[in-house]
């Protein structure tokens, strides 16, 4: 299968995982990048050995040799620039929050509709076998009937850190509940009701929200982030029989095999656990470095190469960002909010 070309659009050194995940792919190759200073772009493209730099975003999307963009942006500029690479001809690749609202998502979907392109929004995990396993045991029952989901990213993130301030997109839900929300998604499907929770000092973003979330079928999930509390990856997905826990859930880092624990026996029933590899016939390359991200792109490098939607597209990004809407009118409002009226 042919390359497909990237270029990047980026703020800082946010697409780093990125760029250190190009040399293992066979599908994606990083032709161009973009900053809003040209020493920099130029500065980041000799470090990450990208052949063109540009001084601008618009200059890059301009670039005839570019096939598809990573937003790699401020949250607040993501639609914009999502927007304006899809009338540039490039499919996208848009990265967590893929915008601050639902309209915004509704407003680039139009466009990458308009314009006939792939567009999505970048949450890596998803796509790593560790998550296609896990889909595929909670679906054929080896946990039984499931119950309960529960899901945690928390970081103590620097001052300075372009995702602490409001008026760049920022704020703990944005930012790390979008691993929680997706994966809570994933397995459980649209909630139904949201109950949240949030601290925020004055004029700050939330740094700790957390949440209960009433799913289909009397399922139950909850979720915490934050960015001023210990660091903490944690999924667990829970059924009638038995439950799974994930080793790395959200950046898979060397993740080989996932644990699925069982009821033992009585009369303390301690768990019993088993484990189970998560890419038997080494097709992922879970081993090497910075395999979540590759993955992510080979996965649509692919999609685009062979001209097949890819399987995360316009509603699943809509139902993100009204679940997202709603946690936050919950938080302001103190009362729980419904989804499916």
């Amino acid at each position: 299968m042919r390359e497909v070309s990237w270029g990047l659009l980026v703020t800082g050194g946010y697409a780093d995982v990125a760029m250190k995940a190009k040399a293992a792919s066979t599908t994606t190759e990083f032709v161009a990048v973009a900053q809003d200073d040209a020493e920099t772009a130029r500065a980041y493209a000799r470090t990450h050995a990208v052949a063109r730099s540009y001084g601008s975003y618009a200059e890059l999307l301009e670039d005839d040799e570019v096939e598809a963009v990573f937003v790699a942006l401020d949250p607040v500029d993501h639609a914009e620039w999502a927007v304006r690479a899809l009338e540039a001809g490039k499919h996208v690749l848009v990265e967590k929050p893929f915008a601050l609202g639902t309209a915004d998502t509704e407003r680039v979907f139009d466009a990458a509709e308009a314009a006939g392109r792939q567009c999505i929004e970048g949450v890596m995990p998803r796509h790593h076998p560790q998550f296609l396993l896990a889909k595929k045991l909670v679906e054929e029952g080896h946990i039984g009937e499931l119950r309960h989901i529960y899901a945690a990213c928390t970081a103590s993130l620097p001052a300075d850190y372009f995702r602490r301030f409001p008026e760049r997109g920022g704020g703990g839900l944005l930012d790390l509940g979008s691993f929680a929300l997706t994966a809570i998604r994933l397995f459980g499907g649209a909630p139904e009701r949201v109950y949240a929770e949030e601290v925020r000092r004055k004029g700050a973003c939330d740094h700790h929200f957390a949440a209960t979330l009433r799913m289909p079928g009397d399922v139950l999930a909850q979720f915490e982030v934050g960015q001023e509390v210990c660091r903490g990856d944690t999924l667990e997905v829970v059924g009638t029989t038995g439950r799974l826990v994930f080793q790395d859930p959200w950046f898979c880092r060397d993740v080989t095999r996932i644990e699925v624990q069982r009821q033992g026996p009585p009369p303390h029933l301690d768990p019993v656990s088993e484990y189970v590899d998560v890419d038997p016939e080494g097709a992922y390359r879970c081993g090497e470095q910075y395999a979540v991200s590759r993955i992510q792109f080979d996965a649509l490098s692919t999609a685009i190469a062979n001209g097949t939607p890819f399987p995360y597209g316009r509603a699943d990004a809509v139902e993100q960002a009204r679940v997202i809407e709603a946690l936050f009118a919950s938080a302001a409002k103190e009362v729980p909010v419904r989804l499916d009226g």
